[in-house]
């Protein structure tokens, strides 16, 4: 009895690796969609309208990490 309940949390254990390795993964696709999203919004803008913001254009990577992932 002692190794059947070792196989079943053997196998619960790699069940939730696996989950939390998928849901890792899927959380950094997203993100990352998530900063290319805000690059190119931001990127769209004029120049005017990016000082109004108070961004330069050499600012725009660094601001859509910190909003993203918060660097």
């Amino acid at each position: 009895m002692a190794f059947a309940s070792d196989i079943r949390t053997l196998e619960s254990n790699l069940a939730h690796r696996i989950a939390a390795f998928t849901k890792s993964a899927l959380q950094r696709v997203e993100n990352y969609r998530m900063y290319r999203r805000t690059v190119k919004e931001l990127a769209a803008l004029d120049n005017r309208e990016l000082a109004d913001l108070g961004l330069s254009r050499s600012m725009i990577k660094g601001v859509a990490l910190e909003a993203v992932y918060g660097r």
